[in-house]
């Protein structure tokens, strides 16, 4: 195989073989008329068309040659022969790389094969390419350069883009989901003063003009909330949030959530928005009410599976942990706790060790214990548990949802034991404490993994492959 530093040395020999025939190769403004999905879609014999993209495959056939251009929609070949163009045009067009962008001009027809073909009339280089594209595209090596390098992924993977198309879908439908629903789209400040809403790490940041410290939002939760008092009814926001922590299949520190509070609403009715919108998107996306998703096939099909979080405890370990010293007894059982794990983190080990694995299809795990919820109602009649669900499909968490605590004097007790427990100085958002003394209705508040639930839709097993961008570690 030719060496990769020879092949450069030829392309650059190649751009100054179209710049001595005064040809820009990175040239000028070329407005394509036709998309390649629609030529093939549609076809018609002789028809006038104008396409760009890039070459993926030149085949030279003495006086022909073949080349295969594709732009975002599709695949289209491309012929041409040295008498239709003439010599000087035709040396041209034999000196396009793989990888080259060029606009094309000229009469669609079908080969002898077959095939929907464009027989070019005119062409223009508008990219010449400097690199060599990977021919092949496996390997633990090649999967690690796929996302630093998502440009070369994008390129020669046609199915990892068709992965970003639907999750461009999947939110469209989100949104036109709520907007029906009578919810309007909100934005809240990503840089917040105290970072609210979660139990996370944030990121740090210094505003020079202001002087003073703020944060990269951990959630939107409390500034949501603060519109509720101002007399929103329905809101919702798919934002960015960002936690200092791990990295992992199902963790990157940058994600992207959907969060949405109903005025005057509570826990069932965030059960039915869940259970529609999600439905929804599987049926518009699948057509069925059955995921394929690696080797489960996860039934749709309402109303959920609900089960309370002791109750499901209680089923994999044969204990009751709502009393006697849970801290001992997860101890016997050889989980990492000591006398100074918090109570919360212990049932939340618990749950991951014992519950978690066994929740494929869709289930609401309800009734949480209201050491884990600060920010939820507590469930009537009973002061252990919270009004509170997670949804876990295939394993994973894919919703949060409260009636959300309204009582401002409750509330300021619950975040100052919070505080108390974890034994670090947390400053508490006293502006959101003061905005629930003028009064917020009684609502539902729901928190959806949109990249999560991007991962079910279009089967992929780790959150990298539905981010375009994820953080990667730095390279050695």
């Amino acid at each position: 195989m030719e060496n990769e530093s020879e092949i450069l040395k030829e392309r650059h020999k190649k751009i100054e073989f179209w710049r001595n025939r005064n040809i820009d190769p990175y040239g000028e403004r070329f407005l394509p008329k036709d998309s390649i999905g629609d030529l093939i879609a549609r076809f018609e014999e002789g028809k006038k068309a104008r396409v760009a993209g890039r070459i993926m495959a030149v085949r030279l056939h003495g006086k022909s040659v073949f080349a295969d251009l594709r732009d975002e929609t599709g695949k289209l070949q491309l012929y041409t022969k040295l008498d239709d163009l003439g010599k000087d045009r035709f040396d041209e067009f034999c000196m396009l790389d793989v990888g080259d962008i060029v606009g094309t001009e000229g009469a669609v027809f079908k080969s002898r094969t077959g095939e929907i073909t464009l027989k070019i009339e005119s062409f223009r280089i508008l990219s010449k390419i400097l690199q060599v594209l990977p021919e092949k595209w496996h390997g633990l090596k090649d999967v690690e350069i796929r996302y630093r390098r998502r440009y070369l992924d994008l390129i020669v993977n046609q199915e990892v883009k068709s992965v970003f198309h639907l999750r461009s879908q999947i939110i469209k439908g989100i949104r036109s989901f709520l907007d029906e629903r009578g919810f309007i789209e909100v934005e809240t400040p990503m840089m917040q003063a105290i970072p609210g809403g979660a139990r996370a790490k944030p990121f740090k940041t210094f505003h020079e003009a202001l002087s003073v410290d703020l944060y990269l939002r951990v959630a939107p939760e409390l500034y949501l909330k603060r519109l509720l008092v101002g007399g929103f009814e329905k809101v919702y926001e798919i934002n960015r949030n960002f936690r200092n922590e791990g990295l992992s299949v199902r963790h990157n520190p940058e994600f992207t959530m959907l969060e949405l509070y109903q005025s005057f609403g509570d826990l069932r009715d965030m059960i039915e928005i869940t259970e529609e919108m999600i439905t929804t998107l599987i049926g518009r996306v699948c057509g069925t009410e059955t995921l394929l998703y690696g080797d489960w096939s996860i039934d749709f099909r309402r109303p959920w599976k609900k089960i309370g979080f002791y109750d499901a405890l209680k089923d994999k370990t044969g204990m009751d942990w709502r009393c006697g010293d849970i801290r001992a007894e997860a101890k016997k059982l050889g989980l990492a706790v000591d006398a100074k794990t918090e109570e919360a983190d212990v049932l939340n080990l618990l749950f991951d060790t014992y519950v978690e694995p066994d929740l494929v299809h869709p289930t609401f795990i309800t009734d949480y214990p209201l050491c884990m919820s600060p920010l939820a109602k507590q469930k009537a009649g009973d002061n252990q548990v919270a009004d509170r669900f997670e949804l876990f499909i295939a394993k994973l968490e894919v919703a949060n949802a409260f009636s959300e605590l309204n009582d401002p004097i409750e509330q300021r007790k619950r975040l100052e034991e919070q505080r108390r427990m974890i034994g670090e100085h947390k400053e508490l958002d006293e502006d959101f404490l003061l905005a629930l003394q003028y009064g917020m209705p009684p609502a539902g508040g729901l928190g959806i993994g949109i990249d999560r639930l991007i991962m079910l839709l279009t089967h992929q097993r780790a959150i990298r492959d539905v981010l375009l961008f994820p953080q990667m570690r730095p390279e050695k």
